[in-house]
């Protein structure tokens, strides 16, 4: 009678055990942010932000004080272009911690590095270093000009990283549209591919992307047929569409690529919502680590919406501490 009653005592712990623990991850899962409600289409999105009910980040916050800037480093110098990069971290540093080096947007065609100040600012207050990075415009040159600026950009940052605190094996690519597929493609090609007669020879292989709506596949009717494209390749898919592939990160993912992390609305109408939708299903069938944040009513450059950024933020500072080890 005894050993029974012993027994039916340590089931219900073990059942008490099990249910205080659903309770508690449940808790845990209630506390993690929901995407924020989005809207029908753009028209209505407009309408909340003339109205005041939209709130829109500073897109140029002043940088705090107790960060260190360095501007206009030049990284790589192609006939007489100069290109420059600019760096943020938190004053007195006295250990390695890991950069993220961000990439512009603007259709390839335009945009400046100083765009993505906000997150710069953010990051390194965070405790990261921080890079943001200007790259040959299509103006300029055509692909694979921007790819290679890149992956150069990236090889600076790691053959300098002693000097300005940085961590060489822990560094993450972060870029939106335009800036998103070059952080695609930095993140997925190998390092013989796109070298760009870069002045530093190390690696440019990176631990982590962030990819904010970027194009994965240019091949696409739809892709292949916009001016951004066009422009970017300074050939049409009828003349070579070979160039079409070169150019789609879609072509380069293998399951040795860096971990990533996916935001994309599902009113974009620069980018579809499908290019991501179709890049999640092709990480995971590589079997490459991701996470893909869909946002239901969100369009292109959705994050300079307040709350959108505070969410991407959130999951951001999740992901990055899981692949880049946190910064304490």
């Amino acid at each position: 009678m005894m050993k029974k009653y012993i027994s039916y005592t340590v089931t219900l712990l073990l059942i008490l055990v099990q249910v205080t623990g659903c309770a508690q991850n449940a808790r845990k899962q209630e506390t993690l942010p929901k995407p924020p409600h989005g809207y029908p289409n753009e028209t209505l999105l407009k309408a909340a932000y003339a109205l005041g009910l939209l709130k829109l980040i500073d897109a140029n916050p002043e940088v705090p004080k107790n960060l260190a800037v360095y501007k206009d480093i030049v990284y790589k110098t192609v006939d007489t272009l100069s290109l420059g990069l600019d760096l943020y971290e938190k004053k007195g540093l006295s250990k390695a911690v890991p950069a993220l080096i961000f990439i512009h947007g603007g259709g390839w065609s335009k945009g400046k590095r100083s765009d993505y100040l906000p997150y710069l600012i953010d990051y390194a207050e965070k405790g990261y270093v921080t890079v943001t990075v200007s790259y040959r415009l299509s103006r300029v040159a055509h692909f694979p000009a921007a790819v290679e600026d890149v992956k150069c950009a990236v090889r600076w940052v790691r053959a300098h990283a002693a000097r300005y605190h940085i961590d060489p094996d822990r560094l993450a690519v972060i870029g939106g549209s335009a800036g998103g597929h070059l952080a695609l493609m930095a993140g997925y090609t190998n390092d013989d591919q796109f070298t760009g007669n870069c002045p530093d020879t190390v690696s440019a292989r990176v631990q982590a992307v962030v990819d904010f709506y970027g194009p994965v596949d240019l091949t696409t009717e739809y892709a292949r047929n916009r001016h951004e494209t066009l422009g970017f390749l300074g050939e049409t898919w009828q003349e070579d569409p070979g160039l079409f592939k070169a150019v789609s990160p879609r072509f380069y993912i293998s399951p040795d690529d860096p971990p990533t992390l996916i935001f994309q609305g599902t009113i974009d109408n620069l980018v579809p919502v499908r290019q991501s939708d179709s890049l999640d299903i092709w990480l995971d069938r590589a079997g490459v680590p991701h996470e893909y944040h869909r946002l239901k009513g969100w369009p292109h450059t959705m994050d300079v919406a307040k709350k959108v950024n505070e969410y991407c933020q959130y999951y951001m500072d999740i992901f990055l501490g899981k692949y880049l080890e946190p910064v304490k």
